[in-house]
């Protein structure tokens, strides 16, 4: 799995599919859907019948990328 560039998680889109957050966050892919399934996501999912995403703007502040940078 690619980690993550700092620049990446700036081009991510308002909301992203569990494996992006999962790759941005170092999780796996069974762990991520098992966290997920389990209501356990360090992330805030959004549930659309069996669809996963997860706001990209909480994403940002689970890994401590504030607004300021954001905008940058």
């Amino acid at each position: 799995m690619k980690s993550m560039t700092f620049r990446d998680l700036q081009d991510l889109p308002p909301t992203v599919d569990v494996m992006t957050a999962a790759r941005a966050l170092g999780i796996g892919r069974s762990k991520a859907y098992q966290l997920a399934r389990d209501g356990k996501f360090p992330v805030r999912i959004i549930r659309i019948g069996d669809l996963y995403r997860v706001c990209t703007a909480d994403l940002m502040k689970v890994l401590g990328v504030d607004s300021d940078e954001r905008a940058n």
